[in-house]
């Protein structure tokens, strides 16, 4: 693929980092030149100075033919603008964009643009280290209602099936990790020591499930 990068920070430059080593050409944008300077910021692909929303900046980058945009500078005002022109004007198949103030999520979403909050992202999981601090969170879903942990399977689970661990409606191993091998379990999945586990569960359900793994 060809993938625009609108930004070059910290996650702009990841991300073009992350997407050259899988094979991909990369062009990025930043209104500084002083950001193409920052140690450990290089890369094979082209370095742009200018706005993301300029057109002539985004041809040189070569949005035309471009599989893919990712808005991820410092501003949400910048995020938006070129990611509808990147979808709009030239047609880009793939627009994602990054948003800090989660309350503008409803006008990427009107426009069909995904989104990635790190405020919104960063929030719900600290709130669910702070309230329940004995589980390892490593996701949450919608507004804290869903969370998915990661535990060891205790010693009492060990040679049970997945089915006897599930309760449906309020928690679901997702995920097995035995050996360092991620796989996802059957019903009939038998868990042996060692098995590291993803559970999705309601926050209703937590104390249930602490329970079950021998937290309480």
């Amino acid at each position: 693929m060809h993938v625009v990068i609108g930004g070059y920070g910290r996650v702009g430059r990841y991300l073009a980092s992350m997407l050259e080593e899988r094979g991909h050409s990369v062009a990025v944008i930043d209104r500084s030149e002083k950001a193409f300077a920052t140690p450990g910021s290089d890369i094979r692909g082209r370095r742009i100075a200018g706005e993301v929303f300029d057109r002539d900046t985004l041809i040189k980058a070569g949005i035309e033919r471009a599989d893919a945009y990712a808005a991820v500078t410092s501003g949400d005002n910048s995020n938006i603008v070129s990611a509808r022109i990147a979808r709009e004007r030239f047609n880009v198949p793939c627009v994602v964009a990054r948003i800090y103030d989660p309350r503008r999520a409803v006008i990427y979403k009107r426009f069909g643009i995904p989104t990635i909050s790190s405020v919104n992202w960063s929030s719900n999981m600290l709130l669910a280290s702070i309230l329940e601090p004995d589980l390892k969170t490593v996701a949450t879903f919608g507004g804290g209602e869903v969370v998915v942990i990661t535990a060891e399977a205790p010693t009492l689970m060990t040679g049970k099936r997945v089915t006897e661990v599930d309760f449906p409606g309020k928690f679901h191993v997702t995920t097995l990790v035995r050996d360092g091998v991620a796989m996802l379990p059957e019903p009939r999945t038998e868990l042996v020591k060692g098995d590291r586990l993803k559970i999705a569960v309601t926050r209703d359900a937590l104390p249930e499930l602490k329970r079950l793994l021998g937290l309480e």
